[in-house]
């Protein structure tokens, strides 16, 4: 574990780089960790895929994998792997302040 400041807020990372901590994510975090993710700017179409990771991560204590996050985002599995090319899933939970996903490697 890690100490870093990302966007004035000193938080705690694991050892991919994931918040311990979920509740200390701000959207000023989400702007950062995407750029350091060679994610940027975030488009609208991003936003709506880091909020609805959030949400699910809010009503089901996990974050969906990259079928899952398809299915119930409505966001096709390949648009995805366009805004988030080392992988949707893993980047956008990253990005949204929650734990990596379940079978993201």
């Amino acid at each position: 574990m890690t100490t870093d400041t990302i966007a004035g807020t000193v938080v705690d990372l694991d050892d991919e780089g994931f918040l311990v901590d979920p509740t200390r994510w701000s959207e000023d975090m989400a702007a950062e960790l995407a750029r350091r993710e060679n994610v940027d700017p975030l488009t609208e179409r991003h936003w709506q895929v880091v909020r609805f990771m959030r949400r699910q991560y809010e009503e089901t204590g996990s974050g969906p994998n990259v079928r899952m996050l398809a299915k119930l985002s409505g966001i096709p599995v390949k648009e995805l792997y366009q805004l988030f090319p080392k992988g949707p899933a893993k980047t956008a939970a990253k990005i949204a302040g929650i734990p990596k996903p379940r079978g993201c490697i």
